[in-house]
């Protein structure tokens, strides 16, 4: 009997397509009744400088904004694993994370609502 040439290389096949699955999260919470703080992340795989399936910064905004809150502003974002000048090394293969977190809404101190001159 003959053992296909596919058989042992399955494990690694296998854990490479998990790999390619992208991950996010997006967590609200709400300060007042018009305002509050989010926190959506991304995970993406990269190969050869090719993001799989996006960009994990792609990923972390989309998610955000699918949630369609109102005056949404980004005050962090949080790349993981972050090596500054030596980030090419994870452009050939790698699992990048990021992170954004900010504000939604209005809570009525913005600029131009007429409430602080009163």
């Amino acid at each position: 009997m003959t053992r296909s040439s596919l058989q042992p290389a399955l494990p690694a096949i296998l854990l490479a397509l998990a790999s390619l699955a992208s991950c996010a999260s997006i967590d609200i919470t709400r300060d007042t009744q018009t305002s509050g703080r989010f926190e959506s992340t991304g995970t993406a795989f990269t190969i050869l400088s090719i993001d799989l399936p996006k960009p994990a910064l792609n990923i972390a905004r989309d998610n955000a904004a699918d949630a369609r809150l109102t005056n949404m502003q980004v005050t962090d974002i949080e790349r993981t694993p972050d090596l500054g000048s030596w980030d090419w090394l994870l452009d050939i293969l790698g699992v990048r994370y990021v992170r954004i977190a900010g504000t939604w809404g209005f809570t009525g101190q913005e600029p131009g609502n007429g409430a602080q001159g009163q």
